[in-house]
């Protein structure tokens, strides 16, 4: 079992960065691939991206790509999202997620994750 919990999320003109963050609980962190997902108000769950378990491998949706970057620090048990050239396209709640897996992958299908964190709103005015 591991719980999440994000923070980082606000309110940033278009073009502005943020960098969100999310905390796991336990001591297996390492164990966990991890992604990020958003859905805004109407819309169905996106992918924005993941991360393996040692950070070595990244993937990002297409609608992110260049300008968001996930990355993790297992020692502090913590995975990261930097966002920027925000958008205000890319307002949405976002979560992070962890998925029990032994291997070098990553995951991109929110079906395919274990655990979610609560979220964490980003709005990006114009």
């Amino acid at each position: 079992q591991v719980q999440l919990v994000e923070s980082g999320g606000g309110l940033v003109q278009a073009g502005g960065s943020l960098r969100l963050s999310c905390v796991a609980s336990g001591r297996t962190f390492n164990t966990y691939p991890m992604g990020w997902f958003r859905q805004a108000p109407g819309k169905e769950r996106e992918f924005v991206a993941a991360i393996s378990r040692s950070g070595d491998n990244t993937y990002y949706g297409d609608s992110v790509q260049g300008r968001f970057t996930i990355s993790r620090d297992n020692a502090k048990n913590t995975v990261y999202l930097q966002m920027v050239s925000l958008k205000p396209e890319d307002t949405a709640v976002y979560y992070c997620a962890a998925k029990w897996a032994h291997n070098t992958y990553y995951y991109v299908g929110a079906n395919e994750y274990d655990y979610w964190g609560q979220g964490t709103q980003v709005t990006v005015s114009s």
